[in-house]
């Protein structure tokens, strides 16, 4: 069957200027088919959805952002990654010309906020700030409902966050070499603080035994801060608290920072060596990145990813994440969805090591 003569006309409709309402093609291509009482065969009619689909998909690329874009925080307000995202948000908002506003959606391990974003219409218009915690949480938790690989679309890295393993000064650990000694040495005496099962705190101490073989019994808090206390309070003896809550404490003589868990030494704590030069090839840290949901057009993660990686680069941003005890780290989508799938599986072997039982 032969298409109908009047859709050779078509495309001239659509290309006069006509009056048509923002990312609306469909629209303009319904009135014109009811005016002209077109029927259209099938295979044409396929074929017209999927172009009218590409047209309208480049539309809104070309014309994003529109509108205000809501920044999810999938923790609690004044913690770190809650202090990056509205450090970064006012220069976001000036790039891209459309106002960022921040929205704490905090619990259940970062899986509330993170569930509201997988929800949300593809169109560019929520992201997530995720963290380390929605790469663990397949591993520690018996149900999640997302998942961190196929339900988002990885925009770009912002930072990774390192720790420092620090003792109380009751430990007469000076180095990693001796505070090793010392573990092996008293199997099971040692215990160690974090902010709960699967926190960072908790994984980086699980990984330092799994690499060096040391048996120390965990105790978790509720709260980092609450297990910072009791560290300074020498109930416990040691932890892996972040560099930059610990370094004050190191530098006045309340704890004893013996490394830290970064690849290379930190800018932020410079006099401290890396657990690697000790325990090869140990690192340990969290991250925090920019996503959106599943299926956003590419053109828009491509023009965010742009616009993220430039501000998280210029000098003044990059020296304030520095100061935090952050390294300031960006890549493409490739490279950081390659990266959520590596720090998913990562996630999977220590939890495993450490016997943690999904909650």
């Amino acid at each position: 069957m032969a298409d109908a003569p009047g859709l050779r006309s078509l495309p001239r409709v659509l290309s006069k200027g006509h009056s048509v309402p923002r990312n609306d093609a469909f629209s303009v291509i319904a009135r014109w088919l009811r005016r002209n009482a077109v029927a259209i065969p099938w295979r044409t009619s396929i074929c017209l959805s999927m172009a009218v689909a590409c047209a309208a998909v480049t539309c809104a690329a070309q014309t994003y952002p529109s509108r205000p874009i809501r920044l999810v925080v999938p923790t609690a307000p004044g913690g770190a990654p809650d202090v990056v995202a509205r450090f970064l948000a006012p220069r976001l908002t000036e790039v891209l010309g459309q106002t960022i506003v921040v929205d704490n959606r905090a619990g259940a391990n970062a899986m509330i906020g993170a569930e509201v974003v997988a929800k949300s219409p593809p169109d560019g218009y929520t992201w997530l700030f995720g963290t380390g915690q929605n790469t663990v949480n397949p591993s520690i938790m018996k149900k999640v409902p997302h998942d961190i690989v196929e339900d988002f679309a990885p925009v770009s890295l912002v930072f990774q966050a390192s720790y420092m393993l620090a003792v109380h000064p009751a430990v007469p650990a000076k180095s990693v070499k001796d505070f090793i000694a010392i573990a092996r040495a008293q199997p099971d005496k040692l215990n160690f603080g974090s902010g709960g099962t699967g926190s960072a705190a908790h994984l980086s101490a699980e990984l330092f035994k799994m690499m060096t073989g040391v048996r120390m019994v965990h105790v978790p808090y509720k709260g980092v801060g609450i297990a910072l206390g009791d560290l300074l309070g020498g109930q416990i003896d040691l932890m892996f608290p972040a560099i930059a809550s610990a370094v004050p404490y190191h530098r006045n003589g309340r704890l004893r920072g013996l490394g830290v868990t970064s690849p290379r030494r930190h800018p932020s704590a410079a006099e401290l060596p890396t657990i690697a030069e000790t325990v090869p090839k140990f690192e340990s840290r969290s991250w925090i990145g920019v996503l959106m949901p599943a299926g956003t057009p590419k053109e828009i993660v491509t023009r965010v990813n742009a616009v993220v990686v430039k501000i998280v680069n210029t000098p003044d941003v990059r020296q304030a994440l520095v100061a935090q005890g952050a390294d300031p780290e960006t890549n493409t989508p490739e490279e950081f969805a390659k990266f959520i799938r590596e720090e998913v599986a990562r996630a999977a072997r220590v939890v495993k090591a450490a016997g943690v039982k999904p909650e």
